[in-house]
């Protein structure tokens, strides 16, 4: 996503022809509605979102011929089983509900390489593996992201899935990108803080980003928090770095 909105950017991003293009598709990190859209309306093609990882390669994807639904996955690619899991006890989830991904199949690497108690952990004992994200699956077999369990921010006894609340931030004609974290908080046990990169020449406050989080989101998603920084750190992927995050600006006062 972070080289879509790099083109959506470019100035001249209307003159250029795609026509020529058959496929173009999104991974590594969620695809925001917003970004979808204008990426469509922009280039004239519908991105294809899809799901996977390094130990497996890729699960699941939007199909090429049919719908590309906005803010999902997909559908599991052959050979490829993915269920939902209750985080605490394992077990398998209805439809609808967010829970652990859960993976299995021949794609499915077997191990990490002697690291045996890493390994361990990554499996469960009848062979699926634990990948760290959580979702939901739809009633027609649709899986959606919410985000890593890790990233979770429970505030108040409520979770919060970060995406949700930067799906929202995307949508303010003063953010150019941001990220959800969750700060140490005496009395909410996490403070729900959005770090926000503005877009140059556009003046926002704290207080109008509150605003407008309160106008699409229940008040316990809505950030307490407003950092502004003028990069996000990211790895080799474009994958923002939260636990990088959370170290250098969960003790920083709110600006």
């Amino acid at each position: 996503p972070t080289i879509h909105h790099r083109l959506v950017s470019l100035p001249e991003a209307k003159t250029y022809d795609l026509s020529h293009m058959r496929l173009l598709t999104s991974g590594s990190d969620r695809l925001p509605d917003e970004l979808f859209r204008a990426f469509q309306e922009t280039f004239g093609h519908t991105l294809l979102e899809r799901y996977g990882m390094s130990e497996t390669g890729m699960l699941t994807s939007n199909p090429l011929h049919g719908e590309r639904r906005i803010g999902s996955v997909g559908l599991p690619l052959p050979g490829v089983a993915v269920r939902i899991v209750d985080t605490e006890t394992g077990e398998p989830l209805p439809d609808n509900v967010v829970g652990e991904v859960q993976v299995r199949g021949a794609n499915v690497c077997k191990g990490y390489w002697q690291q045996p108690e890493k390994t361990a952990v990554a499996f469960t004992p009848d062979g699926w593996l634990r990948t760290g994200d959580l979702g939901l699956r739809e009633t027609d077999g649709y899986f959606t992201l919410k985000g890593r369990s890790k990233d979770l921010v429970i505030s108040g006894g409520f979770n919060v899935y970060p995406p949700e609340v930067e799906l929202v931030l995307a949508q303010h004609p003063a953010v150019a990108a941001s990220a959800v974290i969750g700060c140490p908080d005496a009395e909410w046990g996490e403070l729900v803080t959005a770090v926000i990169i503005p877009h140059p020449h556009t003046p926002v406050s704290a207080a109008a980003i509150i605003a407008h989080c309160q106008q699409h989101l229940v008040n316990y998603k809505v950030p307490r928090r407003v950092l502004f920084v003028e990069t996000l750190p990211r790895n080799a992927l474009g994958k923002i770095q939260k636990a990088q995050l959370r170290q250098e600006l969960c003790d920083h006062p709110t600006t």
